[in-house]
């Protein structure tokens, strides 16, 4: 009996057996048929042009793909790029700091050569004073009008003016700071290079031109005097110059004017005029103009009614209304005037005090 597939009258005679086997040596594979060069049209790409029966494949493509030999080559390309890198490095080496100078300061009193004018009315005391036309409070502490230098920007210059600016307003102006508490808020706008010298100046203070308090600050014993306006009455100037190539420096020349009366003696206690003059001296590298802050390095104070006899480092003790002092000093120094003291404890003139 044949086998299934076999022809109804069998194989063939002389045949081989087994059919199957008999091809078996000759049938391709799926691989083998897409590997082969030649493809057949089909029947109606035949009908159409008469093309030949058969037509070339083009070769397989061997090797890499393009996005595999982009990625090698991006490899490479970063490989020596890290090695120039560790060769030659590209960043130059940044120079080491200058040191920043300590604090130099002079705290001068000046003395009254009577008794000290006093008033009720503190509007009627600036009135009649050389402050009657002073800006009140931060108003008084204008930017100029800033250029840029050989070696800094124009949004440095202004920077270095604008710290410098709130150094002047919270050491002289802040109410919390006047009055003998507050210090943080001056203290952060320092360079931290000077921080160890401002700590000293308040834990211990000496009259040693390096560490008074009233050389960082302008504030007045709480036990001894109040603000009869918290509204400071100020005039003064700020400049900017580039002293080289790495360095800003800024001169603050203010005048301040605060209207005080006796400590818990109440509003109806009379009140009188304070002045202070304040020549500051700050300078700034890149560093501190980046960080907002400053060193301070030159503080040149002349403040009365003062009496030579009281100690100005930690606090000033002013003068009240209708006080005088002991003793007096040199020839009279008027804190309105340009010019400077060079007393270490000096005359208040005459001219510097309100006409009551």
């Amino acid at each position: 009996m044949g086998r299934p597939g076999d022809p109804p009258e069998g194989a063939p005679e002389g045949a081989p057996g087994g059919g199957e086997d008999e091809y078996r040596s000759v049938v391709f594979d799926e691989s083998f048929v897409r590997a082969a060069r030649l493809q057949e049209f089909s029947a109606q790409e035949r009908m159409v042009d008469h093309a030949p029966a058969v037509r070339r494949r083009p070769p397989l493509r061997r090797g890499l793909s393009r996005q595999a030999l982009v990625l090698v080559l991006l490899i490479a390309i970063a490989f020596g790029t890290a090695i120039y890198m560790g060769v030659r490095h590209p960043y130059q080496t940044p120079a080491a700091r200058e040191p920043v100078e300590p604090l130099r300061m002079t705290v001068i009193p000046l003395v009254p050569e009577g008794g000290v004018p006093g008033a009720a009315d503190t509007a009627y005391l600036y009135a009649h004073s050389p402050a009657a036309q002073f800006k009140t409070g931060a108003e008084g502490v204008p930017l100029p009008a800033s250029r840029r230098t050989a070696h800094f920007s124009d949004s440095q210059v202004v920077t270095a003016l604008s710290t410098a600016k709130d150094y002047v307003v919270r050491s002289a102006l802040d109410p919390e700071v006047i009055t003998g508490g507050e210090i943080r808020a001056v203290r952060v706008l320092l360079d931290p290079d000077q921080l160890d010298q401002f700590d000293q100046s308040f834990a211990r203070p000496t009259a040693d031109g390096r560490h008074a308090p009233t050389g960082w600050l302008v504030r007045f014993d709480p036990s001894r005097a109040e603000l009869a306006d918290r509204r400071v009455r100020v005039q003064g100037t700020l400049q900017a110059a580039e002293t080289d190539a790495s360095t800003l420096e800024v001169t603050a020349d203010h005048t301040f004017v605060y209207a005080l009366r006796p400590a818990g003696a109440g509003d109806k206690a009379e009140a009188s005029l304070f002045t202070v003059r304040r020549e500051l001296q700050f300078r700034f590298d890149r560093d501190d103009l980046r960080l907002h802050q400053a060193q301070l390095v030159v503080s040149y104070v002349q403040a009365g009614p003062l009496s030579c006899a009281e100690d100005s480092t930690h606090h000033l003790r002013p003068l009240l209304a209708g006080q005088t002092a002991k003793e007096g000093g040199p020839a009279g120094t008027d804190p309105y005037a340009t010019g400077s003291a060079t007393a270490l404890c000096g005359s208040l003139a005459t001219s510097a005090l309100p006409k009551v």
